[in-house]
């Protein structure tokens, strides 16, 4: 769980987005939206399969623009 130490003389708001980035860059906001609802073996094995055609065309097309 990320902490966020309020400075001296800081705002609520400005702890509270410091907070919320920290958040979202350990990944608790990803994570929650992914156990917001049961998802079936066959719907995780899909999305894993898509997300890895995805990344494998993301590549191709980099390693296609270097050479």
């Amino acid at each position: 769980m990320p902490t966020v130490k309020v400075r001296d003389g800081e705002s609520f708001d400005r702890a509270y987005r410091r907070f919320v980035k920290a958040c979202e860059k350990a990944g608790l906001m990803s994570d929650i939206k992914k156990h917001q609802h049961f998802e079936k073996p066959s719907e995780k094995r899909k999305r894993k399969i898509n997300a890895a055609r995805r990344k494998m065309r993301r590549m191709m097309m980099k390693f296609d623009h270097a050479s």
